[in-house]
């Protein structure tokens, strides 16, 4: 009976005293630090891990993270400029933020990572990753490590994308409409297609093999970079010129003929502006006339088609839509210039009187066909 009483009686002390295994001394060293260690022992007491939701620990050549499964309460893992060379997250389910800048890791599984929204590995030795159960990412930066195919059609929420410095041939971004910033550069890409991308604010696609580039429909786009590459084409006619602040698109041999929303703008605020980068070969037009199938004349934002119309354009308060030799029913939706919807409406006439002045796009729905119209109120 004694010896039940003195069991029974160390029975907490046993659970309070259980140890996680801390094998690398740097590791060690940075939670003593922290305060969660007090001597280099190759253990930590679970305990005064297991709450902890923030963890810093970069530039401190660690090469073994053995033990961060214990640390289950983490939201916050900032792992940069150590040594790792692999690190299981698995049991760090609740993790948001992710970064593992400038290790030297040669494969990362953050499938179990499902709350992540922001995740940071570049500069790593990564050939693979698959992103397709972190659905609420936000921001991912993978730039800088040997990826030869990227698939982001899951990552619906993204808004900030950096690929660059990896060997990519093809991106599929029809997915990724939240996004405003991407980073694609220096890649093997031949095509890029960001017309579904509308609220896009920075392109950065230089050092590519891209033979034409379409950012008509990119009302928001205010900062380019698409210098050395092939490009033919460059259609920049997309509404929002007057707002652009960085242009560089040099070093394209074959492309003289930029098309623009006012060539007379573009001539007398672009040329001779240390903003934008633009060669001596390279001129600005209202229309290019690029040939069809050029990859440069998809535009789909007009004012008016053979067969759809909007008027009075401008206008200060009604506008009537019409579609020529159509009956049925369509869905308009309207838009600033930022990519914000403002309205959705199955009416023919639309009221625009609450707007402020200024150019709007509006994308109408009917049949089989979509399409986006330039509306100027006044």
């Amino acid at each position: 009976m004694k010896r039940l009483i003195l069991l029974f009686s160390l029975l907490p002390f046993i659970s309070y005293s259980q140890y996680t295994a801390i094998p690398d001394q740097y590791f060690e060293q940075e939670l003593i630090y922290l305060g969660y260690d007090n001597v280099i022992d190759g253990q930590v007491l679970t305990s005064n891990i297991s709450g902890v939701n923030s963890l810093y620990i970069s530039y401190n050549n660690i090469s073994d993270l053995t033990g961060i499964e214990d640390f289950t309460a983490l939201t916050y893992l900032n792992l940069m400029a150590n040594d790792l060379t692999s690190l299981d997250v698995s049991q760090n389910t609740a993790l948001t933020y992710l970064n593992l800048m400038a290790n030297d890791l040669t494969s990362l599984d953050v499938s179990q990572n499902t709350a992540l929204t922001e995740l940071f590995c570049s500069y790593n030795q990564l050939t693979s990753l698959d992103v397709s159960q972190n659905t609420t990412l936000v921001k991912f930066n993978c730039e800088d490590n040997q990826l030869t195919s990227l698939d982001v059609s899951q990552n619906t929420s993204l808004t900030y994308l950096d690929c660059g410095s990896n060997q990519l041939t093809s991106l599929d971004l029809s997915q990724n409409t939240a996004l405003n910033y991407l980073s694609c550069d220096r890649n093997q890409l031949t095509t890029l297609d960001v017309s579904q991308n509308t609220t896009l604010v920075q392109l950065l696609c230089e050092d590519n093999q891209l033979t034409s580039l379409d950012l008509s429909q990119n009302t928001a786009l205010t900062y380019l970079h698409c210098y050395n590459n092939q490009l033919t084409c460059l259609n920049l006619k997309n509404g929002n010129n007057l707002n652009f602040a960085f242009l560089h698109i040099s070093d394209n041999p074959n492309l003289t003929c930029i098309e623009v929303d006012d060539a007379v703008y573009s001539n007398t605020n672009w040329l001779n502006n240390n903003s934008f980068d633009i060669d001596l070969n390279q001129y600005f037009s209202n229309n290019c006339n690029y040939p069809s199938g050029s990859g440069c004349n998809l535009t789909t934002i007009t004012e008016q088609t053979n067969s759809i119309s909007l008027y009075p354009n401008p206008t200060n308060n009604l506008i009537t839509l019409d579609i020529e030799g159509y009956n049925g029913s369509v869905n308009v939706e309207v838009y600033d210039l930022t990519g914000k919807l403002l309205q959705t409406t199955t009416n023919t006439t639309i009221s625009m009187g609450e707007y402020a002045k200024g150019i709007y796009v509006f994308k109408v729905a009917y049949g089989d066909r979509v399409e986006k119209l330039k509306v100027v109120k006044e």
